[in-house]
């Protein structure tokens, strides 16, 4: 797996730091998985459709109300 190099501010390295101790992961681990879960959120497209269809979906649910 190739490396990538991240500049984080002092504090978020501590913040990163303290999560991976309560967490029983290493700091690399906590990065990854944070990547990870940016990277696997749906496309904006899709998320649009979804927002639409929860907006719709309100307001029928307040007509039947």
């Amino acid at each position: 797996m190739p490396d990538l190099t991240v500049t984080l501010s002092v504090e978020d390295v501590r913040r990163l730091e303290e999560l991976s101790k309560r967490e029983g992961l290493t700091v690399a681990q906590i990065v990854e998985l944070g990547v990870k879960d940016l990277i696997g959120q749906p496309e904006e497209r899709f998320q649009a459709v979804a927002r639409r269809i929860m907006e719709k979906n309100a307001e029928l649910y307040r007509r039947l109300a």
